[in-house]
């Protein structure tokens, strides 16, 4: 028995455009010291695994592979997903990459955590509640009302429900009650017991997701058999329905970085004062003098300038799907 890190390193990163783009999503952008999101997460589980699995896609392979040989790690076994097919199937290619009894250590590419002592407690744990055959997720106590995470209900290391995504009041309406923590999108299993609970939920992923793993070629999964797989996320094709649910309550900071105003946080905290003006958020190869104006973004590059208040940070998406249809070459 293994215990394995399977990095799930897909997405564009759509609410951080224009410094992500589809040509190098925000995990591989180097904002962090002199790190991305993608080496610090293989940085962060080398210690507490044993094997390394990049389940990642043909537009990000190259871009995978330079980043690993950055940090002089080797990832054990590579899956290349031709077809984007969504986290169930993504999580059963690297669970066919292993043997049935590993532990499977699941982690986005793209996520930043703090406090390395505590994240690898609460990773010890899971692979402890992983090794009885439960289905082990990550919750986070939440520190804010966020609108932009799922939630978890929970008593100790039961879960009892699943949320969405809330509106502000009932996220402050989650925080009051104290039962409910903030889903990481992080999991722990074995391999063979996510591939059964697939087969069990969702059997028409399991059989498509089998059928295009069989024909891979040096990890190379083929276009044709990868389209006949469903798109649907691990929690709604499996994780909400199982019976067999466990959930870690983590006190180790973490954020999914999937906004401006979650970079700000995060840079403020951590002093780096060469994107922090003030109460402003500045990404540019210009020197960028902001007077009388506050809680600002500002991202500047080569072909395209971004300037909105923090608060509207979600609203990024939206110019993304449009430029998709107007203007598809200021994402490339």
């Amino acid at each position: 028995m293994k215990k394995v890190n399977v990095i799930l390193t897909g997405g564009v990163g759509s609410r951080l455009w224009p410094l992500s783009k589809k040509s190098r999503p925000k995990q591989y952008v180097p904002i962090f010291g002199d790190r991305t999101l993608f080496q610090l997460t293989a940085e962060r589980n080398r210690p507490v695994t044993d094997k390394l699995v990049v389940v990642c896609n043909e537009g990000n392979v190259d871009l995978s592979r330079k980043n690993l040989d950055q940090v002089s790690i080797e990832a054990d076994q590579w899956v290349i997903e031709s077809e984007a097919r969504n986290t169930a199937a993504a999580v059963a290619f690297g669970a066919m990459a292993c043997d049935p009894d590993d532990l499977m250590l699941v982690t986005p590419a793209d996520h930043i955590i703090r406090e390395t002592e505590s994240y690898k407690r609460s990773v010890n744990r899971a692979f402890e509640l992983a090794s009885t055959n439960a289905l082990v997720t990550f919750g986070l106590k939440p520190t804010r009302p966020e609108t932009g995470y799922g939630y978890i209900e929970h008593d100790d290391e039961r879960v009892l429900s699943f949320k969405e995504k809330p509106d502000a009041d009932t996220a402050a309406h989650y925080m009051k009650e104290g039962r409910f923590l903030w889903n990481s999108g992080i999991f722990c299993f074995k391999a063979g017991v996510y591939l059964q609970e697939l087969r069990t939920h969702r059997p028409d992923i399991a059989e498509a997701a089998e059928k295009a793993y069989r024909h891979q070629t040096d990890g190379r999964l083929p276009s044709k058999e990868s389209k006949e797989i469903p798109s649907e996320s691990i929690d709604f094709a499996v994780m909400e329905h199982s019976e067999n649910i466990r959930v870690v309550p983590s006190d180790f900071e973490w954020s999914d970085l999937g906004s401006y105003e979650s970079l700000f946080d995060y840079f403020s905290e951590t002093g780096q004062d060469d994107v922090i003006q003030g109460t402003n958020l500045v990404f540019s190869n210009k020197h960028v003098e902001i007077i009388g104006l506050e809680d600002l973004v500002v991202v500047e590059k080569e072909d395209a300038l971004l300037i909105l208040p923090k608060n509207q940070s979600q609203s990024v998406k939206q110019v993304f799907t449009r430029l998709e249809k107007e203007k598809p070459e200021l994402l490339e």
